[in-house]
């Protein structure tokens, strides 16, 4: 079976190294001592090690099932979620009015990631909650709340979000939910919509469903979308349940992947639905949740590599196969072990860069958010909101990527069902497609956010990785990360400067190179978190502060990454500047 340990060291260290928690500023960070969040990620870790990874591979064999209208989660998740729910890890980073704990959403996002790497299926149960409260909670009206949130903060009651219909996926003007006013001001909701996560299961008393549907008189296009509570059972005045409202699952779907969560077919039949937030503005409300989503599935692109790069590790040091070309290292054995080779370190390099670099890369997403939220900060709100689709879209393309060459050094063992290393590569692909598949991810990025508020937003964060390349430009120490990132930014520059002066005499010019954009941002902003890593490394060395072997090798695995991947930027931006003709060239009839 598949081991898993949460990397408490290397979270801490961006918390408490690179991003200095406690110095920030930030309301509730003062808390953030480093025994304090080492505390909690310990006992975190634990869940993780004893609850939540034993069920990993199992979840995945036994999957979920459908009996008489009730979804059947696989044998131990009941258990596991009370444990979850006893321990309060449902409720941390939630509103103390409701029942939270109140901790910062970057402490929820560090625990999150240890849980997701343990099993990501089961993490889905509750990160859907959480997202689902979030709307509420910003949404909502004080009643709403008060009847809604203690529930979903304990994971009494859990939650969804349904977008999508069988005809209408990212195109949701398409939908054709309908909502219909009732005199008691609720709305008769009926519609069905497809692959929804967690839509039925048998661990919660009820199920919050958050409804995307079209009102009367709200027009065509998502603007005449509106947002509807729709809860599996009626909730009473007292808070008690009611009836059985008028939502049923019309079947589970059989997925590559994530087998234990529960993806479901859910039909309303003039279910009783309340309107969250304004009439025909539910796409407003509905981006409160999707945003949390996004960056929880860029952290779930990284997680479950860190999972299958730890098992790619232990096979790797004690698979024997072949002979160092250098000089036997195992000379009393048959043959050497995996890891001696450099084929083997490099992809090892691979996933364990990439990994350490989105980790930052995430928290520090995180962070912005808790800065947006409790400061008020509309800068780092804008910076969050250029940052989400490529923490999203590239962080999913490459932890996928590492799942697939963790797979690969176990060679044909890799490719067998029972070793777990096809279920880490399994679970990885759907990170890539939902919550916005990452080409749509890639062209809101380009097609709006860069334009987003004048281009003020990546202008500010050119200025960033400018600012940070020029304070350290004399440290020779550094110039193995300020050097490459310094390059990097260029190309980076130098495409949005081509999509500017190419893109508005022909769109298709931008539109063929957004995916390349944001994969070219995404390894700049890896760098910049590398370089700020590196510094902070460096500094614990001369200071004497720290594990000198740690720091050592967190410096060296960042010299890999911009050695090795940062170049990947000027590939980028020779295609993005061979402009849309190749890309366009073939009549649709030809493919």
């Amino acid at each position: 079976m598949p081991v898993f340990n949460a990397p408490v060291q290397d979270i801490q260290f961006v918390l408490q190294d690179v991003l200095n928690v406690t110095a920030t500023g930030v309301p509730g960070y003062e808390e953030l001592e480093a025994d304090f969040t080492s505390a909690v990620l310990e006992e975190a870790g634990k869940v993780a090690r004893d609850v939540l990874a034993p069920l990993n591979a199992s979840g995945d064999a036994e999957g979920c099932v459908l009996e008489n209208g009730t979804v059947r989660t696989p044998k131990g998740f009941d258990a596991a979620f009370a444990a979850m729910k006893d321990g309060g890890w449902t409720a941390l980073d939630c509103d103390p009015e409701y029942g939270g704990q109140g901790l910062p959403y970057l402490m929820g996002t560090a625990v999150g990631e240890i849980f997701v790497a343990a099993n990501m299926a089961f993490n889905m149960y509750q990160g859907l909650t959480h997202g689902a409260y979030s709307a509420i909670h910003t949404h909502g009206t004080d009643a709403q709340k008060a009847m809604y949130l203690p529930k979903m903060v304990s994971c009494e009651w859990t939650g969804t979000m349904n977008l999508t219909e069988p005809h209408a996926g990212t195109d949701l003007g398409m939908m054709r939910t309908k909502a219909e006013p009732q005199d008691d001001g609720s709305y008769a909701i009926t519609g069905q919509k497809i692959f929804i996560s967690a839509g039925e299961h048998d661990l919660a008393d009820n199920i919050i469903h958050l409804v995307l549907a079209k009102a009367p008189g709200g027009g065509d296009g998502t603007k005449g979308i509106s947002l509807f509570i729709v809860p599996k059972f009626l909730v009473n005045e007292d808070g008690s349940l009611g009836d059985r409202n008028g939502v049923s699952v019309g079947s589970i779907e059989h997925k590559m992947g994530i087998h234990a969560n529960a993806t479901c077919v859910m039909n309303y039949d003039g279910a009783k639905g309340w309107l969250l937030g304004d009439l025909h503005k539910g796409m407003k409300a509905m981006f409160t949740m999707m945003n949390e989503a996004r960056l929880g599935v860029g952290l779930q692109g990284y997680a479950v590599a860190e999972a299958a790069y730890q098992n790619a590790v232990v096979y790797a040091r004690e698979r024997l196969q072949g002979r160092d070309v250098t000089g036997a290292k195992n000379p009393d054995g048959p043959a050497d072990p995996l890891i001696v080779h450099p084929d083997i370190r490099r992809a090892l390099m691979d996933q364990k860069s990439f990994v350490e670099g989105a980790r930052a890369f995430t928290f520090w997403g995180a962070h912005l958010i808790d800065r947006s939220v409790r400061m008020g900060d509309a800068d780092a709100e804008g910076l969050i909101s250029l940052m989400t689709p490529v923490i999203k879209g590239f962080q999913t393309d490459k932890g996928f990527e590492m799942a697939v060459q963790a797979q690969q050094i176990w060679g044909g063992h890799g490719y067998i069902e029972e070793n777990g290393m096809s279920q880490f590569v399994r679970d990885a692909r759907i990170a890539q497609i939902y919550e916005g598949a990452n080409g749509i991810q890639a062209l809101d990025l380009v097609g709006r956010k860069l334009a987003q508020d004048g281009g003020k937003h990546v202008m500010a964060f050119f200025e960033i990785v400018k600012t940070f390349i020029k304070e350290h430009q004399d440290d020779e120490q550094m110039k193995p990360f300020t050097d490459p990132l310094k390059a990097a930014s260029k190309d980076l520059q130098a495409a949005a400067m081509y999509f500017m002066q190419n893109g508005v005499k022909n769109p298709n010019n931008a539109l063929a190179g957004s995916y390349d954009f944001m994969h070219m941002m995404g390894h700049v902003c890896l760098g910049l978190m590398w370089a700020r890593m590196g510094k902070a490394a460096l500094d614990g060395l001369a200071a004497g502060r720290g594990d000198t072997a740690f720091l050592e090798t967190k410096i060296a695995t960042g010299r890999y990454y911009m050695a090795r991947h940062l170049p990947a930027t000027g590939m980028h931006l020779a295609r993005i500047e061979s402009g849309a003709d190749p890309v366009m060239a073939l009549a649709a009839d030809a493919f």
